[in-house]
């Protein structure tokens, strides 16, 4: 492709981050980590506004003083927080230009929604292989633009589904396999968080189902709770986009936002149900889980946690706790040692189908004002009773209008 070079060297990896705010601290954070590890060098940040030097130092490191940059849009200070050398990361709001400038074999993007499969693209057509921040892309048709494009450029796409690195997922696998449960009848994922009224002001995409005609499709369950969604589709064996059969949705919001803050869908496959119920109204947050059912058995995975609690008939109950392997150093012993990828594009295809019927259905109901109770000194909303709603759904497979919520909508039913 136009403007692709070869990429060589070996350790460490130059990265580039594009989108170190917000979330992208989190990032900052881990390059830092890898970084003293030997295995990456953070090259570049790309930002339309720069980070100052306390900033970076914040999330990455102490510093002394920056070494002078035309590229970088900061002059006079920065610090020993840079690669091997003490050189501080380059900046630059030109995310192509970027790449150029610092040879960057590896891209990190936590950027808006919207502007994830055109990085994707720009980055591929430089043969900079992806770190790509989930949802990897705000609908069905980008997602393909972006993995087709990836593809056809030989580079590699990790998806930013940290959940998807847990050792607890291959374990439960293989309790399935080996009958632990006895016949697996369905799987259900719960997750009741809190989201004050600043979270939907923090950027101008935030909360929005689309912006200035283009998708954002910035949901509960397809962009905070999206790791409730994919890791449940994964236990179920349902990862790629030809596993779904029919999607039901039921999307309401408490909150003055134009996406949902409280929805359930229902994935059917040729495997069974996957039922997935969310909130960001809950009135004790607590952790998210994934609950698979079986006829002599249940495993409950707290994703975040890497923790799992085994109950089977005949037997006590067993937790056990897994490690988790971190998705960038795995794309970096995919790049040096050939280690297969843990979470290509195509182990995205089934989520992305729920994005897609998230999409496509019907704009999220409000909530009736009787439905939903402001926490003055949180400066949040909550739905009553919503808790146990969500709990239920995962325990019976069920919708919440199926569950007697007077609230909820009739539910939306899409093809896969």
């Amino acid at each position: 492709m136009s403007g692709k070079t070869t990429r060589g060297g070996g350790l460490p990896l130059p990265v580039v981050l594009a989108g170190a705010r917000g979330h992208g601290r989190w990032h900052l954070r881990n390059i830092r980590r890898l970084q003293d590890e030997g295995l990456v060098r953070l090259a570049g940040i790309c930002e339309p506004d720069p980070l100052t030097p306390a900033e970076l130092a914040e999330d990455f490191g102490s510093f002394g003083t920056f070494e002078e940059s035309g590229e970088s849009g900061e002059s006079g200070e920065s610090g020993a927080f840079g690669d091997v050398a003490g050189r501080a990361p380059e900046q630059s709001a030109d995310f192509g230009a970027l790449l150029d400038s610092t040879g960057a074999r590896i891209a990190v993007i936590c950027t808006p929604i919207p502007t994830h499969t055109d990085l994707a693209l720009v980055a591929a057509d430089r043969g900079v292989h992806l770190l790509l921040e989930k949802p990897p892309a705000p609908s069905y048709d980008e997602f393909r633009r972006m993995a087709d494009g990836v593809a056809a450029a030989g580079v590699a796409c990790q998806i930013g589904f940290q959940s998807l690195g847990s050792h607890a997922l291959p374990a439960i696998r293989e309790m399935i396999a080996s009958g632990v449960l006895g016949t697996v009848t369905g799987i259900g994922a719960a997750g009741a968080w809190a989201r004050d009224e600043a979270y939907y002001r923090r950027a101008p995409w935030a909360g929005k189902r689309r912006l200035n005609g283009a998708d954002v499709i910035d949901g509960a369950l397809t962009n905070p709770l999206a790791h409730a969604v994919v890791t449940a589709l994964a236990l179920h064996g349902a990862t790629r986009a030809e596993d779904v059969g029919t999607i039901e949705t039921e999307l309401l919001r408490a909150n003055d936002i134009e996406s949902d803050d409280t929805s359930c869908v229902r994935v059917t496959t040729p495997r069974g149900r996957v039922t997935v119920a969310v909130t960001l109204c809950a009135e004790r947050p607590g952790e998210p889980y994934v609950l698979v059912h079986g006829s002599g058995g249940r495993i409950t995975f707290w994703y975040k946690l890497d923790r799992v609690l085994v109950q089977r008939s005949g037997h006590g109950p067993e937790e056990i706790r897994f490690d988790r392997t971190d998705l960038l150093e795995n794309l970096v012993a995919h790049l040096t040692d050939g280690v297969e990828l843990l979470v290509a594009p195509e182990s995205t295809g089934a989520f992305m189908r729920v994005v897609e019927a998230v999409r496509k259905a019907p704009d999220p109901v409000a909530l009736p004002a009787d439905a939903w109770e402001t926490v003055p000194a949180e400066n949040r909303r909550t739905v009553p009773g919503i808790d146990g709603l969500v709990a239920a759904a995962a325990e019976t497979l069920a919708l919440y209008s199926e569950l007697g919520a007077s609230w909820a909508s009739p539910n939306e039913v899409s093809t896969g």
